[in-house]
């Protein structure tokens, strides 16, 4: 696997799947600081309680099936599945939120196919898909701390909102009190839009201009976590860990398709920069698609692939259920990677085409 990877990524064959891994993690950290910022030290916590159970839940596989467990775990890729999962989802959502979806991505959506290597998904993106359908409430409701009245949220009480949850009303009445917090958001500016289109649609009624202002209005955070995960992808891209192939695939996919659709229909859809910088974009385009492990393998391939994703990002955002349809495409698009792979791997050397006379 350490040879494979290291092929993908162009790199010398020193470098092991541990230091890729330690290298992604580092280019996660402008991210990270831009999410404490926005949304407070839920993020982080989500992150510990995911490393955790990532780590105890593969150690327990591992030993069931009579691997070396400290060997294993020093790849660093339980601990990457967990940080990825952990900065997805909402910064107070309860405990158990995180720990189902750990549990789900280490255990059923990689350990399950046969560890690293071998899982034909994203792991952080099916957990993510799996806690989305299933608690829709709980994995749609962030909460801005734009509103907060001249103070910072300390640790500890937003400790108590993550690890001590209760019913929806009385959990929104105890994060308002504990936090002092003046307005709630929702996932992104991509979910307020979705929301005001799908009224509109209702009410058979054209958006209006104040919805964008709106948009403008939450967007800020959202950009700036964005811009924080494009720096940190440059990272990746100057340290020769990923490739151009997908990112500029998947963005300059998202953003032809955003544009068309703009031009066509401005009065339903969404522009092009706002695809681009908000939900997770940034975090898709260089952390999520680029795993080499489910992506194509082939250069011909990854742009396929790649544009692929932000192709139905872009139709799920629009027209989908979902406002962010990132991770929806990111697994259709690693179901599609064999066939993709078939059609665009290199004509070996010395292969020829037998005339039919």
């Amino acid at each position: 696997m350490t040879t494979c990877m290291t092929t993908y990524y162009g790199l010398n064959n020193n470098r092991n799947t541990n230091r890729i891994m330690l290298l992604v993690l580092i280019a996660t950290i402008p991210g990270l600081i831009a999410q404490y910022y926005s949304c407070g030290w839920g993020n982080l916590i989500q992150i510990f309680i995911s490393i955790n159970v990532a780590l105890i839940a593969e150690a327990i596989i591992l030993y069931l099936r009579h691997y070396p467990i400290l060997k294993t775990l020093q790849d660093n890729s339980a601990l990457l599945t967990a940080v990825l999962l952990g900065v997805s989802i909402p910064a107070l959502s309860p405990w158990w939120v995180i720990t189902i979806g750990t549990l789900f991505a280490i255990i059923i959506a990689k350990q399950l196919y046969g560890g690293l290597g071998n899982n034909p998904f994203n792991p952080a993106m099916a957990a993510y898909i799996m806690l989305l359908i299933s608690f829709p409430v709980q994995m749609t409701t962030w909460y801005s701390l734009h509103g907060v009245k001249n103070i910072q949220p300390s640790f500890a009480s937003t400790l108590e909102i993550i690890i001590h949850p209760k019913t929806q009303t009385n959990l929104n009445q105890t994060k308002k009190k504990l936090l002092d917090i003046d307005s709630i958001t929702q996932a992104t500016p991509l979910d307020h839009f979705k929301t005001s289109l799908h009224e509109g649609f209702r009410t058979n009624q054209i958006l209006s201009q104040p919805i964008y202002n709106n948009m403008l209005i939450y967007s800020p955070s959202w950009q700036c976590i964005n811009a924080s995960f494009l720096l940190g992808g440059i990272f990746l891209l100057i340290t020769r860990v990923i490739r151009w192939h997908i990112p500029l695939a998947f963005l300059t996919s998202l953003a032809i398709c955003s544009s068309i659709g703009w031009f066509f229909s401005s009065d339903h859809l969404l522009p092009p920069l706002a695809h681009l910088f908000s939900g997770s974009t940034m975090l898709g385009a260089f952390f999520i698609s680029t795993d080499p492990v489910t992506s194509a393998t082939t250069n011909q391939g990854r742009l396929v692939y790649a544009a692929l994703i932000g192709f139905l990002t872009w139709l799920i955002r629009s027209y989908g259920g979902y406002p962010d349809g990132l991770a929806f495409a990111v697994l259709l698009a690693n179901m599609c990677v064999p066939i993709i792979d078939y059609y665009t791997k290199p004509r070996v050397y010395g292969h020829y085409t037998k005339r039919i006379l």
